[in-house]
């Protein structure tokens, strides 16, 4: 699929891959046996992306692709989704996380505007919360842990919303700034926040910590201790980003963690969780 995609449009493919994201996917701290899995789940996830957002090709064509996707997931259709498929078969895995992520993909070929809050979280409901409930899935984990994930994964999408809001806007006219905000969306294509974006952006962000605050306890919840080790470190990013948000402008700034720095961060959030379970 994704070579389909290059053919459709030359130089849309990402070129992103697992390393390269905001948060660690499935890092040397989840087991070995279960890393698989869940890259067969990125895989999918990140081809679907892709085909969303491929600047320059047509709705149509875009919705058609995801459709190959979808049918990959029933039968036969793309590989990544054929590949998925199967991965989810030999684990009985319930391959609704998949589906409603595919229809996170669906609202974002159709969509470009989100009206408020719940509106935002109801997009997070299909586009990050399937995540983490595949990953606890693999794991085994009790279905009781899903609040938190939920909680989660909600903020780390709209975290990425916040990064990315003026190349989101500049390059595929997409806008996930609830709108009774009081946003301007023209000024998401300015090369500096004004001082009202600036507002806007550091008042969810501080939303945003709600949702972290409601996942405190993640970590603690989960049996797995090199699961709950790196749940531990993306909360830990996430926070910190946060307060990135609040202190710098994503449209003139970087607002992202450097490699050191998200190491450190890193290793003093999953040290305690795996040391506590060594004893």
């Amino acid at each position: 699929m994704t070579q389909a995609l290059e053919a459709a449009a030359p130089g849309v493919v990402s070129g992103k891959n697992h390393t390269t994201e905001n948060f660690p996917v499935a890092s040397f701290l989840v087991r070995a046996d279960l890393r698989a899995p869940i890259m067969a789940f990125y895989r999918f996830a990140r081809t679907a992306d892709d085909i969303a957002d491929a600047p320059g090709v047509a709705a149509e064509t875009r919705l058609g692709m995801l459709g190959a996707m979808r049918a990959g997931l029933a039968g036969a259709g793309a590989p990544e989704a054929e590949h998925l498929r199967d991965v989810m078969a030999e684990r009985a895995i319930d391959p609704v996380h998949a589906q409603d992520l595919l229809d996170a993909f669906v609202l974002d070929v159709t969509k470009t505007r989100y009206a408020d809050w719940d509106d935002l979280i109801a997009y997070c409901r299909l586009s990050a919360m399937p995540v983490g409930r595949y990953v606890l899935d693999v794991h085994g984990e009790d279905r009781a842990t899903w609040a938190a994930s939920d909680a989660l994964c909600a903020a780390l999408q709209i975290i990425n919303h916040l990064q990315d809001c003026g190349k989101d806007y500049r390059a595929i006219g997409r806008v996930y700034i609830p709108l009774d905000s009081g946003l301007n969306p023209a000024d998401l294509g300015a090369d500096r926040a004004t001082p009202g974006l600036r507002a806007i952006i550091v008042a969810l962000a501080r939303r945003t910590r709600t949702l972290l605050d409601q996942a405190a306890g993640f970590s603690a919840q989960i049996r797995d201790r090199r699961l709950g080790a790196e749940v531990a470190v993306i909360h830990a990013l996430a926070v910190s980003l946060c307060d990135l948000l609040e202190t710098r402008d994503p449209l003139s700034e970087r607002v992202h963690h450097g490699k050191w720095q998200a190491a450190a961060i890193a290793l003093r959030a999953a040290l305690p969780r795996l040391l506590r379970f060594a004893r």
